[in-house]
């Protein structure tokens, strides 16, 4: 399975792109285009900004963002929240009366208490999981069984170990290979912190 690094790299030699070229036309530093190729995601900044280079690297070699972004959610691995619940607002509100300085201090550390616990829960929660395809109990007559359904744009999927891409808005279908001996499709939703959600489907295999 093509890693998104080494999808973007194909892409460029294809297209007789030098990473020095790709530099000039996006902006992007040559070390960072050089970490992305090779899976190097300790040697990258944040989640948000490497997914921005990607998108733009896409771009400008011609392939669609959506499906490049895709694979970089998938190759991307989870990294630990650092919560700080005790945010630093010691100098907010400095000036003014007192009283409009205590008041002021207490509101803003319950916003930042209220975001930071909304961030972290949402974080570390098992993302949501519908399955649309295979039905409960299923008669398969061919080899190739459709997995469709919808999850968080986040994760990333698996139906019996094999990955699947996840569009921006959460779909991912793919067709996973069955025998006679396939008894059951197991679907494997997985957050960013690890977390996971996973449907269990029966299936009747009757090849014929």
């Amino acid at each position: 399975m093509r890693t998104v690094g080494q999808y973007l790299k194909e892409i460029r030699l294809l297209k007789g792109v030098s990473r020095k070229d790709l530099e000039r036309q996006t902006k992007i530093k040559k070390d960072f285009i050089d970490a992305i190729e090779e899976g190097r995601w300790e040697d990258l900044p944040d989640y948000a900004v490497v997914a921005g280079f990607v998108k733009n690297i896409a771009s400008f070699l011609g392939e669609s963002p959506s499906k490049t972004l895709a694979m970089f959610r998938r190759d991307y691995p989870p990294k630990d929240l650092s919560v700080n619940p005790k945010p630093d607002v010691s100098k907010t509100f400095s000036w003014g009366p007192k009283l409009t300085f205590l008041l002021g201090i207490g509101i803003i550390i319950l916003a930042l208490a209220g975001y930071l616990v909304f961030q972290y829960i949402s974080f570390v929660k098992a993302p949501g999981l519908k399955l649309s395809s295979p039905e409960e109990n299923q008669l398969v007559s061919q080899k190739n069984l459709l997995v469709s359904g919808k999850t968080n744009p986040e994760a990333t999927v698996k139906a019996n170990n094999q990955p699947i891409l996840v569009s921006e808005s959460g779909e991912f279908r793919a067709e996973v290979e069955v025998s006679e001996e396939t008894a059951e499709v197991m679907v494997i939703a997985k957050s960013r912190a690890g977390k996971e959600t996973v449907i269990r489907r029966k299936i009747k295999v009757e090849i014929k």
